[in-house]
């Protein structure tokens, strides 16, 4: 999640612990990322999202400290979207919908067009966090014209926000966060079908709430989905907890041939994947996206913060490191590498 000011985030997210998450027992033995790219990717900008496109180019987004813009890099290299110039796709509104709180904008490719899924509010209302879509059908996403297909309407018209897509067995999904009425937490998981890259096609089903310790740390947080299928299994990272040091990674788990609309084939690891380790400097790892390196290798993409700090603190940064894989297909994201 981005960072918000400690007023803001208790504005927004105010809520109390509820039941039923869905575990797992899972073992796993950590490890750290060999020392191959140099860290952080960039800095200040958080929620980061890599998308390598068929041709191998690298697309680089991620929340700016202003919360006004959604920002996109380019480079032939996963490390050269460091140094990549960085240029505005899309500016807010000056009032009304999606005028203030810019969050963690994404960018995928789809069925041959381009689009952005963002979270933003209102100027007038800072508890209007909703998730949007913007779409260009140029071939090369800084050129060509970015058109506002508007809010994706989910059945609550709650606070919602970390829309992600991906297809898998023939269907595209939309995996986000949101708070559902009757359940007293800040944000849960939810999956559903979509009908185009903006609209669901189906009710979603809620994949998980947050309930273990770890999960409920200053906020009582399920947030920032990433897909990843692997080794005959659909994985979806997210992040938990306040957005301070408490941030960490936790892991849902379905076997790849099971129906993803049903939450009994998702698993929860019960303990989180992608924690705060002091020894390498690095606090508060989230919102994860994945890609690949040029040589095909599995790269988690993440921010964090080099010191530990309280919810508000503006220097939370891209990071890459590869990462590999335990005995039964689940990912080993090890510790975050230092600087």
């Amino acid at each position: 999640m981005r960072h918000r000011s400690a007023l803001s985030r208790r504005l927004l997210l105010s809520g109390a612990l509820a039941a039923g998450a869905l575990t797992m027992t899972h073992t796993t033995t950590a490890r750290a990322a060999p020392a191959r790219f140099r860290n952080p990717l960039a800095l200040r900008r958080a929620d980061p999202h890599v998308h390598r496109h068929t041709d191998g180019t690298y697309f680089f987004t991620a929340t700016v400290p202003t919360y006004d813009r959604v920002v996109l890099r380019r480079s032939t290299t996963l490390q050269g979207l460091g140094d990549a110039e960085e240029h505005v796709l899309w500016r807010r509104h000056d009032s009304g919908e999606m005028s203030k709180h810019v969050w963690a904008p994404e960018l995928h490719h789809v069925d041959g067009r381009w689009y952005v899924y963002f979270a933003a509010g209102s100027a007038e209302d800072i508890q209007t966090i909703r998730m949007y879509v913007l779409e260009n059908a140029h071939p090369d996403p800084l050129a060509g014209t970015w058109v506002e297909r508007g809010r994706v309407s989910t059945p609550w018209d709650t606070f919602s926000l970390d829309a992600t897509t991906f297809a898998h067995r023939g269907v595209r999904y939309l995996a986000w966060a949101q708070r559902e009425p009757g359940i007293e937490t800040n944000s849960n998981l939810y999956l559903a079908p979509m009908v185009d890259p903006w609209t669901l096609a189906d009710e979603p089903v809620r994949l998980s709430v947050p309930t273990h310790d770890w999960e409920v740390r200053g906020y009582r947080v399920n947030e920032g989905p990433a897909a990843l299928v692997r080794h005959g299994q659909v994985f979806l990272t997210f992040s938990a907890s306040a957005t301070d040091s408490n941030y960490c990674l936790g892991l849902l788990t379905a076997p790849a041939n099971a129906d993803l609309l049903d939450r009994r084939s998702w698993r929860k690891t019960p303990e989180p994947v992608f924690t705060t380790n002091p020894a390498t400097g690095q606090y508060g790892p989230g919102h994860n996206s994945f890609t690949t390196a040029e040589d095909g290798t599995d790269v988690l993409v993440y921010h964090a913060r080099p010191y530990d700090a309280e919810v508000g603190d503006v220097n939370r940064h891209a990071r890459v490191q590869t990462f590999g894989w335990n005995h039964d297909g689940t990912p080993d994201f090890g510790v975050p590498v230092p600087d």
